[in-house]
Parts: structure tokens; C-alpha cells; sequence
């Protein structure tokens, strides 16, 4: 008799312990709910986001219980919404064994394509904050038998704003009905040749392009070449011809087409080109004068393929031909008396 009243004693025990411990085992029972066009599963519970708001472990910010396993699916209120997650500084749960969180961690994952985006746990770094690239995260919390830790974790969701469309560009006026300097501006901006063309025409400026470099009667650019003279050894002369090279002699200069040729009824492309000009000082002067300055001793003319726009007269549109524009090139410079040069 005594040993069938122990019997049932250690099975009422049992029982007893069955219950306790898995009371703290969450699970979601079967539902037909469905919200957002997003049905719940008896694994996870559905939120809607219209407003910000807090999911976390439960008993946060004290130790959550064992054997634990939580699924939030958030789904923003429409298709372009995005829900941003941000994690509490209070962030700890078990720690990992060899670098994997494979006891208790949290996980967020992106439930369309099924891309996880993080799993986390211990408590030596939060989470940075998570931006959905859709309208919904998935966030699951998974917690094992053996050594849960405080203080859990705490994450905020926020409702990010819709992206507004964006303002329709304002109605750009056909580039032949811009004026001489309207134009002149805007050609000014582009650093090629195509940028050009398709300013002026973008429904042709392909055939444009090929019209332009068709070959005619005309001889169409010259190319100029400067070869650079070999130097010796350093030495005391070198450096004094150094002094004399570079206190006054040619170098680049950028000019204008427009001032230099004096044309304010065409526009070039490019507007500025480098042509070779006297420059520098002349402080060591050998002439005996009180102002002594860089002069050109030897100029030439060259010519440079450029593109010119014209409006045409009487008629829409613009023309639009390559031709060779004159510049003068100061081949040789000299420091000579200011006097002397008048």
C-alpha cells in the first residue's frame, strides 16, 4: 500500500514540475487572423505599425526565462513605408560559443527574400540600428534551457516617413530659342563634347555629331606639338639658365574665345583654350633700366579646331560648325626696358 501512495506522490510531483517549466515556453496558437494582408501564424505575432512603439524579451530589464521562442513580424502600414529598428544600450543575453550566437540571441531578418540581417547576443556591443528595405522586419527571440542572462534586450521601432515624390523639373527653353549669353552659360558647364550636343539636341545629337566630323573640301584642325629639351647634369650654369628660362619665358595661359577674338555673336565650345604667353619677372634684369618687363621677342599664329554655335538668322534652331579659330603663340620672351617696348 505504502509503495503505490510513493508512486502516485512522485508522479503529482512530476506533473507539478512539467507545468511550472513550461509555463514559460511562449507559443502562439494557431490563427486565421489577418492583418495588412499579412496572415499570423501560430509561430509569430503580427504588428502593425502606424505609430512607433517598443518590443523586448519578456521580464526586461531583468533575466528573461528559459526554453523561449518569440517571432514579431512588423508590417508597415503601406507598401512604401520603411520601419527602423533601434536597440536599447541595455542589451544582454547569452554569450556566444566560438563567435556564433547559438544558445539564446535575437534575429532580425528581411521577410521577403529571407535575407537575415543580423543575429545578436551576449552583451559586449548593441546592435546598430536597421532600416527595412521593405515595409516589414521579421525579429525572432530564441532562448535555450541553460544560463539566461539580464537584462535581455529592448528594441524601438519607428514608422520612417513616406518619400515623397519628387518636384518635376521646370520646362528647359530649346536651346535656339536662348539668348547669346543664356547659352553661352549653360555651354560653359560641360566638360565633353556628347554633354554639348545633347544640350543642344538630344532627340539628334548623335546625327549632329557625325555631321560634324563628315569630311569635307575644308582641312578641318591642325594638331601643334612642343617637344621638350633634354637637361645635363646640375650644375652652376644649368642653374643660372634656369633663372633665365623661368623668370621670363612662354607657359600656358588660359584665354577666352570670346574676348580674344571679339566675336559676341557666336558661341564657342570649348569657351577657353591654353595658348602660350610671356610670363613671369625679370628681376635679374641685365639691362640697366628702372622697369624692366616680360616682353615677346617672336609671335605666331595658330590655329584650334573648336565648335561654334550661331543662331541662324530668321529661322529656328542654331548652326552648329567646326571650325579653326587664330590665336596668337609667344614662342619667345625677353626682358627688355619698359621704355623700349613702348
Amino acid at each position: 500500500m505504502i509503495p503505490m501512495l510513493l508512486l502516485i506522490l512522485i508522479s503529482s510531483l512530476h506533473q507539478h514540475e512539467s507545468v511550472a517549466e513550461s509555463s514559460h515556453i511562449k507559443v502562439h496558437h494557431a490563427s486565421t487572423k489577418e492583418q495588412n494582408g499579412v496572415h499570423e501564424s501560430q509561430h509569430e505575432k503580427v504588428l502593425s505599425v502606424t505609430v512607433d512603439g517598443i518590443i523586448q524579451s519578456p521580464e526586461f530589464p531583468n533575466t528573461y526565462p528559459r526554453n523561449t521562442v518569440i517571432v514579431w513580424r512588423l508590417v508597415a502600414v503601406t507598401e512604401s513605408s520603411r520601419i527602423q529598428l533601434t536597440f536599447d544600450p541595455r542589451f544582454g543575453l547569452e554569450d556566444a560559443e566560438d563567435g556564433i550566437c547559438k544558445y539564446d540571441y535575437v534575429e532580425v531578418e528581411e521577410p521577403v527574400g529571407g535575407i537575415v540581417l543580423g543575429r545578436w547576443c551576449g552583451s559586449q556591443m548593441v546592435p546598430g540600428p536597421q532600416i527595412s528595405k521593405g515595409n516589414q522586419f521579421l525579429i525572432r527571440f530564441v532562448s535555450d534551457e541553460y544560463f539566461p542572462s539580464d537584462p535581455g534586450f529592448c528594441i524601438r521601432y519607428t514608422l520612417l516617413q513616406q518619400r515623397q515624390s519628387e518636384p518635376e523639373a521646370p520646362a528647359v527653353m530649346p536651346a535656339w530659342m536662348q539668348s547669346v549669353d543664356v547659352l553661352r552659360e549653360a555651354v560653359a558647364g560641360f566638360s565633353t563634347m556628347e554633354e554639348v550636343m545633347k544640350y543642344l539636341e538630344p532627340d539628334r545629337w548623335q546625327v549632329d555629331m557625325e555631321d560634324l566630323y563628315k569630311p569635307n573640301w575644308q582641312v578641318v584642325g591642325k594638331s601643334f606639338f612642343h617637344q621638350k629639351k633634354s637637361r645635363g647634369m646640375v650644375d652652376l650654369n644649368l642653374l643660372r639658365e634656369e633663372v633665365r628660362l623661368y623668370s621670363c619665358t612662354p607657359r600656358n595661359f588660359s584665354v577666352s574665345l570670346r574676348e580674344e577674338l571679339k566675336r559676341t555673336d557666336a558661341i564657342f565650345w570649348p569657351s577657353c583654350l591654353l595658348v602660350k604667353r610671356c610670363g613671369g619677372n625679370c628681376a635679374c634684369c641685365s639691362h640697366n633700366c628702372y622697369d624692366c618687363q616680360c616682353s615677346p621677342t617672336k609671335v605666331v599664329k595658330k590655329y584650334h579646331e573648336v565648335l561654334m554655335l550661331k543662331h541662324r538668322a530668321g529661322s529656328r534652331g542654331l548652326q552648329k560648325t567646326l571650325t579653326d579659330v587664330p590665336l596668337e603663340h609667344h614662342e619667345e620672351c625677353s626682358c627688355v626696358c619698359k621704355n623700349d617696348s613702348d
